[in-house]
């Protein structure tokens, strides 16, 4: 049976952008896609694919505290996201090889509530770091 403390939670996430803590970010999401070809093989009849390439995307959110985004225009990071909970069996580190933005936001405020930032990306490579293994 699942031991429910052993669920993580992403409270203790952290996102580091070439090696700096990013405090204000509390979300981010990234995935790989493959395209995959389908090809049809004589003496079969099931359809077989072949791997094709790669595409990483994804998503960061949270706070606006500097205008670091801006300032970094569209050159190339590196980002690494660590996953960790204190009850868990241990942290996930995956880091996102040359991630780009999609676009900068320059501005997007309202009256009497917090700047949120929102950056969607596209990455070149990822490394798996340091895995969750269970005990």
């Amino acid at each position: 049976m699942l031991d429910a403390s052993k669920v993580i939670l992403g409270t203790y996430g952290q996102l580091h952008i070439d090696g700096v803590w990013q405090s204000h970010i509390n979300k981010l999401e990234a995935s790989v896609e493959i395209e995959k070809r389908e090809l049809n093989l004589t003496g079969t009849d099931w359809k077989v694919h072949k791997k094709g390439a790669k595409k990483g995307t994804g998503t960061m959110s949270g706070y606006k505290v500097t205008s670091d985004m801006i300032r970094r225009g569209f050159q190339k990071f590196d980002i690494i996201s660590k996953l960790d909970d204190p009850e868990s069996y241990g942290h996930e580190r995956v880091r996102l090889i040359r991630c780009m933005p999609d676009k900068i936001q320059l501005a997007n405020w309202t009256a009497g509530e917090e700047v949120a930032e929102e950056t969607t990306f596209t990455f070149e490579g990822y490394e798996l770091l340091d895995p969750i293994r269970a005990n």
